[in-house]
């Protein structure tokens, strides 16, 4: 058979172009000959045109419609996840709060009953005229001298005690912590038994060495209540801060406690205000620099967010 049809077919019915991708060719066309070419007289049919018709697939239906509950299935798991990190913060701001209202309380009861102490020991020893000075003089000094010597104390309970016999207490605090409160918080009353007793005792008594335990005491207290705001407040925000967040030196004394938290120099720094200085002792300023950076874009970040 010599005969041909025309290479140029189209449908009856014009297809918007979302359902033409869902039809099937019913009939294929001959491929075209050259026109000039003649026709036998046997083949009287072959100039008629062939009839092209596309018929829809009936699995169009199911395929849209598996494809709207895939959409349904996806914006229910987009809902969930928002629901879900919703739930989360919410819980966190929670916790931040009530830790927060347990600092303020601890912090405001024990900063008044070292204000209170402070101004009626000093005026009950100036009630005889005579002005103790030596003893004066030397609460001031134990109480500037036990605030720093607690920073060395704490690096070597750190290093030897918690870290080694203490760490069942310890590890709560190198672990993500469910609650507003964790095992490791047991170590801040600890430090506070001989602050109480140091200043209760150079409270209750006059002389010398009553002095210098109430300075010993009062010392204490003020590393104590300055640990908290740096350590729980600014490095693990545990509640806001406030403006100390912007200090520079704060800034490095944050950083250097979380590369710690990294275990990258074998846990140092263990100490909190002098940590710069051990990272700078075991070769550590580049990987202290890289974490300050780090926390500014952090902390930017988190206020323009908010």
């Amino acid at each position: 058979m010599m005969a041909t049809a025309t290479a140029l077919v189209s449908c009856r019915f014009d297809l918007p172009p979302r359902v033409a991708g869902d039809c099937f060719l019913l009939f294929r066309p001959f491929p075209a000959r050259n026109p000039s070419v003649r026709y036998s007289a046997l083949s009287p049919w072959s100039r008629r045109p062939t009839l092209i018709s596309y018929v829809l697939k009936e699995v169009g239906k199911e395929e849209a419609h598996n494809g709207g509950y895939a959409l349904k299935e996806d914006a229910r798991g987009g809902e969930g996840e928002r629901e879900a990190s919703e739930e989360r913060m919410a819980r966190k701001q929670s916790e931040r709060r009530t830790y927060l209202i347990a600092a303020m309380m601890s912090s405001l009861g024990i900063t008044s009953m070292a204000v209170a102490s402070v101004y009626y020991r000093f005026s009950w020893q100036m009630e005889g005229g005579e002005v103790p000075l030596t003893e004066m003089f030397g609460t001031f000094a134990l109480s500037v001298g036990a605030a720093v010597g607690m920073e060395f104390w704490a690096r070597w309970a750190h290093r030897a005690l918690w870290h080694a016999s203490l760490w069942h207490m310890h590890e709560s605090h190198h672990r993500p912590r469910d609650g507003p409160f964790e095992l490791n918080d047991v170590f801040a009353i600890i430090n506070a038994v001989p602050a109480i007793s140091l200043m209760a005792y150079g409270f209750l008594n006059r002389g010398l060495l009553p002095g210098l335990c109430f300075g010993a005491g009062l010392g204490i207290t003020l590393f104590g209540m300055a640990y908290m705001f740096v350590h729980d407040g600014l490095v693990h925000r545990r509640f806001p801060v406030g403006p100390i967040a912007n200090v520079p030196y704060f800034r490095r004394v944050a950083a250097a406690h979380q590369i710690h938290h990294m275990d990258k120099f074998d846990g140092v720094p263990y100490g909190l205000f002098l940590g710069p200085k051990e990272l700078e002792e075991v070769g550590g300023l580049d990987e202290l620099e890289k974490e300050i950076s780090r926390r500014i874009k952090l902390y930017n970040n988190s206020n323009l967010s908010s």
